[in-house]
């Protein structure tokens, strides 16, 4: 075993069991440092336990890895975290619509997010930072954006394509918090409700239906904005005329997002069964954070299954070149 590799490997683990965001970095900064070092520095105990990045716990890591053994910690890890589940929508996921990375408030650089997902066998990742009205989250103003999207796209290559996106801010009247011109100059548009989630029902509703119908929006993201366990705690969902805007999301092609976060299991199972019935598509996206929360799809593709959502209506299952087609 590789050092650096146990190191990463540990971060995912605790980045899917969306542990802090903090202890996870300190694992994949540490193994970016032990990458750097000259073989010297690595052998000699000391000097390596002196090293900026390097501290007790990734040192035993180490330590543990060059007396030929499986670190304690991962092997702990390894038994405690769930496994990705594999099932047959899990396999035909080809793609995944809605990731962050350290531009806004993911926790890594876009480009290791582009490996993490090239590792998992993604034929597309569309990375969609938030936009400016999310200040808490670092929302990128359009300058940040527009420069933003020919690093996103040059990072394509070894059989994955990357999406130029964005989690667009749904505006309390409905509008996006992005400029329009550039919207159109991304793949995916995602729009999410992040802000005044308690608002009555009338007035959420035409302000999801105005967004829905918005011509950039391809994805309608986290539908309710609820939280059912998590760090976070507890968030109930907000209320809206839900078959008004699905069937605003339908008549649109707009897809509804199966939010693959177990803390949002979003939408509900008895909205995903209006959006059925109102004939929507699906995306079964992981808002992704960290590189080891792209493995979260599972959890949304088990929630598919179980409420009977058809592969082909879920556009994640469509080859880039049709799910292209329907994002233009």
């Amino acid at each position: 075993m590789d050092a650096a590799d146990a190191l990463r490997e540990i971060a995912e683990l605790l980045e899917r069991e969306r542990a802090s965001r903090y202890r996870a970095r300190a694992f994949r900064h540490a193994a970016a440092i032990l990458a750097e070092l000259p073989a010297e520095v690595v052998s000699d105990p000391s000097r390596l336990r002196a090293q900026k990045g390097i501290g007790d716990s990734t040192f035993e890591v180490i330590r543990q890895v060059q007396q030929g053994v499986v670190p304690e910690y991962l092997a702990e890890l390894r038994a405690a975290v769930e496994p990705e589940v594999p099932s047959a929508l899990r396999s035909s996921l080809r793609g995944d619509l809605h990731s962050h990375t350290d531009w806004s408030d993911g926790t890594t650089p876009l480009g290791a997010m582009v490996d993490a997902a090239r590792a998992l066998g993604h034929e597309y990742l569309a990375i969609t930072d938030h936009s400016p009205r999310l200040r808490v989250a670092r929302g990128l103003s359009a300058e940040r954006l527009r420069a933003q999207i020919p690093q996103a796209r040059a990072h394509s290559g070894d059989g994955l394509t990357v999406l130029a996106g964005i989690e667009v801010d749904i505006l309390d009247d409905g509008a996006l918090d992005q400029d329009p011109a550039l919207l159109a100059e991304l793949d995916i548009v995602v729009a999410s409700v992040h802000s005044k989630l308690r608002m009555d029902a009338p007035a959420m509703t035409r302000r999801m239906i105005a967004a829905v119908s918005d011509p950039h929006v391809n994805v309608l993201g986290h539908c309710t904005g609820r939280l059912v366990q998590g760090e976070r705690g507890t968030r109930p969902a907000s209320d809206f005329d839900a078959s008004a805007v699905f069937a605003a999301c339908a008549a649109n092609g707009v897809a509804v997002e199966i939010n693959s976060r177990p803390e949002r299991q979003d939408p509900p199972d008895e909205l995903l069964a209006v959006a059925l019935a109102e004939g929507c598509l699906f995306s079964i996206d992981s808002d992704a954070h960290a590189p080891g929360q792209l493995s979260l799809l599972d959890h949304g593709a088990a929630r598919a299954e179980a409420c009977g959502v058809p592969p082909a209506r879920i556009v994640t299952t469509w080859g880039l070149e049709r799910l292209s087609a329907w994002a233009c």
